[in-house]
């Protein structure tokens, strides 16, 4: 495995590093943004239909954990495939963000547990 690939399972989260392809990144007035776009394995639960890679749905942003004082953002995109015989629309169900924030799962739990003190 790529030394890189390793270094971010590391700091983010391993259902972002093991489904998405971390595509850009840059550093903006004390900021950290990475970019991610869905790897185009068509989803293991599909795999009876025929399915084309049909773009992109509209990019998410959450913030997670702050590395070396600066905020990081992730900018994700899911992909989306179409079924070849029937045109139907197809997409993973992906549970990235904590629910009624824009945060990770990750970042939530911990502020939640902060909470508490």
């Amino acid at each position: 495995m790529e030394l890189s690939i390793d270094l971010l399972k590391l700091i983010l989260p391993e259902l972002l590093i093991t489904h998405f392809k971390l595509v850009s990144h840059k550093t903006e007035e004390g900021t950290l943004h990475l970019y991610f776009e869905e790897k185009k394995d068509t989803p293991k639960q599909e795999k009876h239909r025929t399915l084309i890679a049909h773009g992109f749905h509209k990019e998410i942003v959450v913030q997670d954990f702050p590395l070396r004082r600066k905020s990081v953002f992730l900018h994700i995109k899911r992909r989306r495939w179409l079924d070849k015989a029937t045109g139907q629309a197809v997409q993973r169900d992906w549970d990235l963000v904590a629910q009624g924030t824009r945060m990770t799962i990750e970042v939530a739990a911990f502020l939640k547990v902060l909470s508490r003190y």
